[in-house]
C-alpha cells in the first residue's frame, strides 16, 4: 500500500511539473507561490494531523498513559523533523547534530550510542575532521533517501572503526564523495542524503566521543540566502518524515505482539532499510508482564566485539535511560563461569544483578543485539520465559 501511494505521489508531482511547464513557470515559482498564499503552512499542518492516524494503527495500546507517549512522541518527530529538514537542511552547509538523543526518540534507538546526523547531497563533496578519542567504537556511514521514501534509508557507504586511519594524536579526515579519495573515503551517490556518525559506549560514565566537524569543498564562504522553495520542501519532507516514520514502526511493534516475550532474529534487509547498523544483527520483539510477573532471558553469547539488550515503549522509543535502568549490555553485565548471561526484566527489583526496570510499563517493545560476530561465529537467539517473582528464590540459577 505504501509502494501505491507514493508511486501515486510520483505521478502526481510529474503532472504538477508538466503544468507548470505548460504555464511557463518553474518549481521555484510554484514555491513561491505556495509560501506566499499560506498554502505551505497549512499543507504541512494538515498532514501533521493525518499523522495522529498512528495513534490509532491496528494493535496499538489505547490506554491514556500509553496514548499519551504516543502524542509525546509525535511532538518529539515533529521537532527532529523540522531541525532536521528546516533549520538544518542545506546540503552546501551541513552540521552534525543529534537528531535522536534523550527527548527525541524513535526506532528502539540504542541507549549505547551517540548519533550524528548532518543533511548532505550528491551534488558536493565533503571532508570531515575530527579526532578519535576513547569512545567503544565509531563508524561512518552514508544514507539514500529518508523515512518518507519507498526505499527508507538505504545504505550506501562506510568507515567503521577498524577502517578509520587516523595520526598518531588520534586526528583523522575523511573525504565523502563519488570517486575514491584520501586515506578515508567514504562513499556517496547521486542521491545520497545523509551521512551518520554513530558511536557505541561500552561504558557511558568514562568514554569521550569523537570530536568531528563537516565541511563543503565547493570553496563558498556562506549560505545562499532562504529562499522559498527550501523552506516549502522543507516543511514537505518534514511532514512526511512525521507521518512515515511512526506508521513504519508502529507496523514492526504490531508484527513483535506475534512473539511476545520472545526474542526471534530480526530480519536484516528490513533493519537495514531503516537505517540499521549492517554490521548488527537485531532481536526485536515485543514484552508484556503482570504485577507479579518477570521475563528471565538467558543466553550464551557468540564471539562478537559487543552485545547489548534494551527496553522501549510500544512505540519503539527507548525508555528513559538517564532516571531507570533499562539497558544493559557486554562491559556492564555479570557473566557466569561459563560465559552465560541472565537478565531479568522485572517492575521491582528481583535482587539479581542483571536486572533492567520497566520504569511504570506494563508492556512495550525490546531489542537485543549482537556487535559484528567474529569469523566462524553464529548468531544465538535469546532464551526467554516469564516467571512469577514469588518463586525468585528457588529458580535463582541459570
Amino acid at each position: 500500500m505504501r509502494k501505491l501511494l507514493f508511486t501515486f505521489l510520483r505521478i502526481l508531482k510529474a503532472f504538477r511539473k508538466f503544468r507548470l511547464k505548460l504555464a511557463g513557470k518553474t518549481e521555484d515559482d510554484e514555491s513561491a507561490r505556495r509560501i506566499v498564499t499560506g498554502k505551505s503552512w497549512e499543507e504541512f499542518c494538515d498532514r501533521l494531523k493525518l499523522a495522529g492516524a498512528v495513534l490509532m494503527h491496528p494493535g496499538a495500546p489505547q490506554d491514556p498513559f500509553q496514548q499519551a507517549e504516543g502524542v509525546r512522541y509525535l511532538t518529539r518527530l515533529t521537532r527532529a523533523g523540522l531541525e532536521a529538514f528546516v533549520e538544518y537542511s542545506d546540503p552546501a552547509f551541513p552540521i552534525f547534530r543529534r537528531m535522536v538523543h534523550e527527548t527525541v526518540k524513535m526506532g528502539a534507538d540504542n541507549p549505547d550510542n551517540v548519533y550524528l546526523n548532518a543533511q548532505i547531497s550528491g551534488e558536493y563533496e565533503y571532508r570531515i575532521t575530527g579526532k578519535r578519542n576513547s569512545i567503544d567504537y565509531v563508524g561512518f556511514f552514508t544514507q539514500n533517501g529518508n523515512y518518507g521514501t519507498t526505499g527508507g534509508l538505504a545504505p550506501c557507504g562506510k568507515i567503521e572503526q577498524d577502517q578509520l586511519v587516523c595520526e598518531p594524536d588520534g586526528s583523522f579526515e575523511i573525504i565523502l564523495s563519488k570517486t575514491p579519495k584520501g586515506k578515508n573515503w567514504l562513499k556517496m551517490e547521486d542521491n545520497t542524503t545523509l551521512v551518520m556518525v554513530r558511536q557505541t559506549f561500552a561504558d557511558r560514565q568514562s568514554e569521550i566521543p569523537v570530536d568531528v566537524v563537516i565541511e563543503n569543498l565547493d570553496g563558498r564562504a556562506s549560505p545562499d540566502p532562504l529562499t522559498p522553495s527550501r523552506v516549502d520542501e522543507g516543511l514537505k519532507t518534514a511532514a512526511m518524515f512525521v507521518a512515515g516514520a511512526p506508521l513504519l514502526f508502529a507496523r514492526w511493534a504490531k508484527g513483535f505482539r506475534e512473539h511476545t516475550n520472545k526474542l526471534p532474529q530480526f530480519d536484516p534487509a528490513i533493519s537495514n532499510a531503516a537505517g540499521g547498523d549492517a554490521g548488527i544483527i537485531y532481536y526485536h520483539s515485543h514484552w508484556k508482564l503482570e504485577d507479579d510477573e518477570m521475563l528471565v532471558i538467558d543466553v550464551k553469547p557468540p564471539d562478537c566485539d559487543t552485545w547489548n539488550f534494551q527496553l522501549n515503549n510500544y512505540w519503539m522509543e527507548s525508555l528513559d535511560y538517564r532516571y531507570f535502568n533499562i539497558c544493559i549490555n557486554k562491559a556492564g553485565a555479570q557473566s557466569e563461569a561459563d560465559g552465560s548471561v541472565r537478565v531479568i526484566v522485572a517492575h521491582r527489583d528481583p535482587g539479581h544483578r542483571n536486572w533492567l526496570e520497566t520504569a511504570g510499563h506494563g508492556e512495550g517493545t525490546m531489542c537485543w543485539r549482537w556487535y559484528r560476530l567474529k569469523e566462524g561465529a553464529s548468531p544465538v537467539e535469546p532464551v526467554c520465559r516469564v516467571a512469577k517473582v514469588q518463586d525468585w528464590k528457588i529458580d535463582e540459577k541459570p
